[in-house]
Protein backbone atom coordinates (compact mmCIF):
# COMPACT_ATOMS: atom_id res chain seq x y z
CA UNK A 1 0.00 0.00 0.00
CA UNK A 2 1.50 3.14 -0.96
CA UNK A 3 0.82 6.85 1.36
CA UNK A 4 -1.72 7.78 -1.38
CA UNK A 5 -3.75 4.72 -0.69
CA UNK A 6 -3.79 4.89 2.71
CA UNK A 7 -4.91 9.27 2.62
CA UNK A 8 -7.69 8.34 0.12
CA UNK A 9 -9.02 4.97 2.47
CA UNK A 10 -9.01 7.72 5.20
CA UNK A 11 -10.91 10.32 3.80
CA UNK A 12 -13.54 7.35 2.05
CA UNK A 13 -16.68 7.68 4.34
CA UNK A 14 -18.42 4.16 3.98
CA UNK A 15 -21.38 3.70 1.75
CA UNK A 16 -24.58 1.63 1.49
CA UNK A 17 -23.89 -1.46 -0.67
CA UNK A 18 -24.91 -0.96 -4.26
CA UNK A 19 -28.34 -1.12 -5.63
CA UNK A 20 -28.09 -4.72 -6.81
CA UNK A 21 -27.08 -5.77 -3.10
CA UNK A 22 -28.20 -3.49 -0.54
CA UNK A 23 -31.90 -6.28 -0.65
CA UNK A 24 -29.23 -8.79 0.38
CA UNK A 25 -27.59 -7.03 3.06
CA UNK A 26 -30.67 -5.67 4.76
CA UNK A 27 -33.53 -7.18 4.19
CA UNK A 28 -33.62 -10.04 6.63
CA UNK A 29 -32.60 -7.77 10.08
CA UNK A 30 -35.43 -5.13 8.83
CA UNK A 31 -37.63 -8.10 8.60
CA UNK A 32 -36.72 -9.08 12.37
CA UNK A 33 -36.90 -5.83 13.15
CA UNK A 34 -40.60 -4.72 12.20
CA UNK A 35 -41.51 -8.25 12.99
CA UNK A 36 -40.57 -7.55 16.15
CA UNK A 37 -42.52 -4.26 16.64
CA UNK A 38 -45.45 -5.06 14.47
CA UNK A 39 -45.88 -8.77 15.04
CA UNK A 40 -47.46 -8.82 11.65
CA UNK A 41 -45.34 -10.62 8.69
CA UNK A 42 -47.29 -8.93 5.71
CA UNK A 43 -46.82 -5.53 7.14
CA UNK A 44 -43.57 -6.52 7.88
CA UNK A 45 -42.56 -7.00 4.72
CA UNK A 46 -44.07 -3.80 3.38
CA UNK A 47 -42.48 -1.69 5.78
CA UNK A 48 -39.19 -3.64 4.92
CA UNK A 49 -39.78 -2.96 1.02
CA UNK A 50 -40.57 0.50 1.88
CA UNK A 51 -37.30 1.26 3.79
CA UNK A 52 -35.22 -0.67 1.26
CA UNK A 53 -36.63 2.21 -1.25
CA UNK A 54 -36.22 5.13 0.93
CA UNK A 55 -32.84 3.76 1.85
CA UNK A 56 -31.71 3.40 -2.41
CA UNK A 57 -33.36 6.67 -3.37
CA UNK A 58 -31.92 9.00 -0.26
CA UNK A 59 -28.50 7.39 -0.05
CA UNK A 60 -27.96 6.31 -3.92
CA UNK A 61 -24.00 7.43 -4.15
CA UNK A 62 -23.24 9.18 -1.34
CA UNK A 63 -21.40 8.79 1.66
CA UNK A 64 -22.99 7.85 4.75
CA UNK A 65 -21.02 8.08 8.08
CA UNK A 66 -22.71 4.64 9.06
CA UNK A 67 -25.20 2.94 6.78
CA UNK A 68 -26.51 0.60 9.18
CA UNK A 69 -27.67 3.27 11.42
CA UNK A 70 -29.20 5.24 8.25
CA UNK A 71 -31.17 2.29 7.15
CA UNK A 72 -32.68 2.03 10.86
CA UNK A 73 -33.02 5.26 11.03
CA UNK A 74 -35.46 5.08 7.90
CA UNK A 75 -36.87 1.83 9.70
CA UNK A 76 -37.38 3.54 12.80
CA UNK A 77 -39.39 6.23 11.45
CA UNK A 78 -41.54 4.25 9.18
CA UNK A 79 -42.68 2.62 12.16
CA UNK A 80 -43.22 6.57 13.68
CA UNK A 81 -45.17 7.38 10.73
CA UNK A 82 -47.16 3.95 10.68
CA UNK A 83 -48.30 4.75 14.62
CA UNK A 84 -49.18 8.49 14.03
CA UNK A 85 -51.30 7.34 11.08
CA UNK A 86 -53.42 4.68 13.14
CA UNK A 87 -53.59 7.80 15.81
CA UNK A 88 -55.35 9.87 13.26
CA UNK A 89 -57.20 7.20 12.01
CA UNK A 90 -58.43 6.60 15.13
CA UNK A 91 -59.47 10.43 16.13
CA UNK A 92 -61.29 10.54 12.63
CA UNK A 93 -63.22 7.61 14.00
CA UNK A 94 -64.28 8.63 17.61
CA UNK A 95 -67.66 10.23 17.71
CA UNK A 96 -68.40 11.84 20.97
CA UNK A 97 -71.38 10.87 22.98
CA UNK A 98 -71.84 13.84 24.08
CA UNK A 99 -72.54 16.65 20.92
CA UNK A 100 -72.47 20.00 21.74
CA UNK A 101 -74.79 22.68 21.29
CA UNK A 102 -74.78 26.32 20.29
CA UNK A 103 -74.83 26.95 23.92
CA UNK A 104 -78.53 28.35 23.39
CA UNK A 105 -80.13 25.07 22.86
CA UNK A 106 -79.71 21.71 23.81
CA UNK A 107 -77.60 19.48 21.24
CA UNK A 108 -79.07 16.75 18.89
CA UNK A 109 -79.09 12.93 19.98
CA UNK A 110 -76.10 11.59 18.32
CA UNK A 111 -76.63 11.36 14.83
CA UNK A 112 -74.27 8.28 13.13
CA UNK A 113 -74.37 8.18 9.09
CA UNK A 114 -75.23 4.74 8.17
CA UNK A 115 -75.72 4.82 4.43
CA UNK A 116 -74.03 1.30 4.03
CA UNK A 117 -76.11 -0.28 6.30
CA UNK A 118 -80.02 -1.75 5.75
CA UNK A 119 -82.84 0.81 6.95
CA UNK A 120 -84.44 -1.91 9.59
CA UNK A 121 -80.99 -2.24 10.80
CA UNK A 122 -79.97 1.01 11.31
CA UNK A 123 -83.25 1.69 12.69
CA UNK A 124 -82.70 -0.93 15.48
CA UNK A 125 -79.18 0.39 16.07
CA UNK A 126 -80.49 3.76 16.73
CA UNK A 127 -83.14 2.78 19.17
CA UNK A 128 -80.72 0.52 21.32
CA UNK A 129 -78.13 3.50 21.11
CA UNK A 130 -81.17 5.56 22.46
CA UNK A 131 -82.11 3.21 25.10
CA UNK A 132 -78.47 3.11 26.58
CA UNK A 133 -77.84 6.90 26.21
CA UNK A 134 -81.40 6.74 28.30
CA UNK A 135 -80.25 4.33 30.71
CA UNK A 136 -77.01 5.79 31.31
CA UNK A 137 -78.87 9.34 31.72
CA UNK A 138 -80.40 7.25 34.95
CA UNK A 139 -77.13 6.84 36.47
CA UNK A 140 -75.94 9.03 39.44
CA UNK A 141 -73.33 11.51 37.82
CA UNK A 142 -70.15 10.20 39.14
CA UNK A 143 -71.21 6.71 38.75
CA UNK A 144 -72.16 7.34 34.62
CA UNK A 145 -68.57 9.11 34.41
CA UNK A 146 -66.80 6.30 35.96
CA UNK A 147 -68.79 3.86 33.64
CA UNK A 148 -67.86 5.69 30.59
CA UNK A 149 -64.38 5.92 31.48
CA UNK A 150 -64.16 2.35 32.18
CA UNK A 151 -66.34 0.53 29.43
CA UNK A 152 -66.03 3.38 26.72
CA UNK A 153 -62.59 4.84 27.10
CA UNK A 154 -60.83 1.66 27.73
CA UNK A 155 -59.22 3.44 31.31
CA UNK A 156 -58.16 1.05 33.72
CA UNK A 157 -59.47 1.55 36.92
CA UNK A 158 -56.28 2.51 38.82
CA UNK A 159 -55.93 5.36 36.21
CA UNK A 160 -59.88 6.20 37.13
CA UNK A 161 -59.16 6.30 40.58
CA UNK A 162 -56.21 8.29 40.92
CA UNK A 163 -58.11 10.79 37.89
CA UNK A 164 -60.67 11.03 40.52
CA UNK A 165 -59.46 10.87 43.72
CA UNK A 166 -61.18 8.13 44.44
CA UNK A 167 -59.96 4.46 45.65
CA UNK A 168 -59.81 1.83 43.27
CA UNK A 169 -63.04 -0.22 45.39
CA UNK A 170 -65.22 2.82 45.06
CA UNK A 171 -64.45 2.71 41.16
CA UNK A 172 -65.00 -0.85 40.95
CA UNK A 173 -68.69 -0.26 43.15
CA UNK A 174 -69.71 2.28 40.23
CA UNK A 175 -68.74 -0.14 37.98
CA UNK A 176 -70.82 -2.94 39.57
CA UNK A 177 -73.57 -0.65 40.23
CA UNK A 178 -73.53 0.63 36.23
CA UNK A 179 -73.65 -2.79 34.85
CA UNK A 180 -76.61 -3.58 37.12
CA UNK A 181 -78.69 -0.98 36.33
CA UNK A 182 -78.21 -1.11 32.74
CA UNK A 183 -78.66 -5.48 32.80
CA UNK A 184 -81.64 -4.66 34.56
CA UNK A 185 -82.84 -2.32 31.95
CA UNK A 186 -81.71 -4.94 29.40
CA UNK A 187 -83.45 -7.71 30.87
Amino acid sequence: MTLKDDAHRANARPRLPPPEQISHAYRRPLMTYFLRHTGDYAEAEDLTQEALLRALRAGAGEAIETPDGFVFTIASNLLRDRARKRITRQANRHISLYPQGDGETAAEPLQLAAEDLPADRVLMGKEKLRRTLDALAELPDRTREIFILFRVERLRQTEIAARLGVSVSAVEKHVVRAVAHLARRFR
